[in-house]
């Protein structure tokens, strides 16, 4: 007995290795139907990534979607909690499955947690781009302000000499040269997010486009679907609060909603020689999900929730505070559920 049992805990290794297969369930494929649902994911996803990021966007004509509305917070709070769980249950655990996957034959950097260093250094690097073009926007942004203000005062003395009026000029243009450095912080915002957004939406939508099993695509639209709803929305809030041009406004929600419907297509086209399971494969999309994964949470905590979350707005109201909360758990829960299916 003793001889068996010894002799079965020798041969689980080989089982479990064997079992550990970088081959595709040819059982699963079905490549019409995987199509069909394919375009029914493009449609889907395309039509709610735009109306996400342009609910907020046109906030102007809907009142309560201002973002000086109490509303907007706690809607934004939802998506920043989608955006937060993004990164940590989607992005990340994808991230650290291919990266340490066994079809990865002799990894090149051994047992050093990749994935994590990647977000790591990711992190770092949307920190040092954030603190580094606010404040070369704001340097410049303070030299117009003082050149005007020069300009103005010498023009003031020639024609009045009123110490009073030169006063509240000063007043003025210090709250303008402040509203202006947070309108340029918005704008630095939006567009990292941004850029954190279309690395993951393009992986996702290649995979999804690749993949012929519909038994994997079905559950994936919805998810989908779902996320980039609220996505759109924690980016188009940023766009609002950013005040860009219409024409810039246009471009960046144009780039937002078809960046995975172009990825769906792109993986449609390469499906015949694309395999998900090859180590170049593999390496790839780990290396840009560790990526992305470490910009989407930088982003979540620091640019989106401790902004508005530390913001005289919300800490002077115990129930916006309250909402907000809420808001950020549910959209983090729902987000963290939607795993099971993505």
């Amino acid at each position: 007995m003793k001889t068996l049992f010894f002799a079965i805990m020798a041969l689980l290794p080989t089982v479990i290795v064997a079992e550990c297969t970088c081959e595709a369930d040819e059982e699963e494929r079905n490549t019409s139907l995987a199509l069909k649902y394919k375009l029914v994911a493009i449609a889907s996803i395309l039509v709610a990534s735009a109306i996400g990021v342009c609910l907020p966007v046109l906030g102007k004509a809907v009142r309560a979607l201002s973002p000086d509305r109490n509303f907007f917070f706690v809607v934004k709070a939802f998506a920043a909690g989608v955006i937060l769980s993004t990164g940590f249950i989607h992005v990340l655990p994808d991230a650290f499955e291919d990266l340490t996957s066994p079809c990865i034959s002799e990894s090149p950097w051994g047992d050093f947690p990749f994935t994590g260093f990647i977000a790591m250094v990711s992190a770092i690097g949307t920190l040092m781009v954030d603190t580094y073009a606010t404040s070369h926007y704001r340097r410049r942004t303070a030299g117009k302000a003082a050149a005007q203000v020069g300009n103005e005062e010498e023009g003031m003395v020639q024609v009045h000499a009123h110490a009073t009026h030169g006063h509240a000029h000063g007043s003025v243009s210090s709250v303008s040269d402040s509203d202006e450095t947070e309108l340029l912080r918005h704008r630095v915002i939006s567009q990292v997010l941004e850029l954190g957004i279309i690395v993951h939406s393009v992986i996702i939508g290649i995979a999804l486009g690749a993949s012929e099993s519909p038994k994997t695509i079905r559950p994936l639209i919805a998810a989908l679907t779902f996320h980039q709803f609220f996505e759109g929305i924690g980016l188009g809030g940023c766009i609002a609060q950013a005040k860009f041009k219409s024409r810039a406004v246009a471009i960046m929600g144009l780039f937002f909603s078809l960046t995975t419907p172009v990825g769906i297509a792109i993986g449609i086209g390469i499906s015949n020689i694309y395999s998900e399971t090859s180590p170049t494969a593999l390496i790839v999309q780990g290396c840009f999900n560790s990526a992305s994964a470490g910009i989407l949470i930088y982003m979540a905590l620091v640019d989106l929730l401790a902004a508005d979350f530390m913001s005289p707005k919300l800490q002077s109201s115990g129930k916006l505070q309250l909402g907000a909360n809420v808001s950020l758990l549910l959209g983090a829960g729902a987000m963290s559920l939607l795993a099971k299916w993505a």
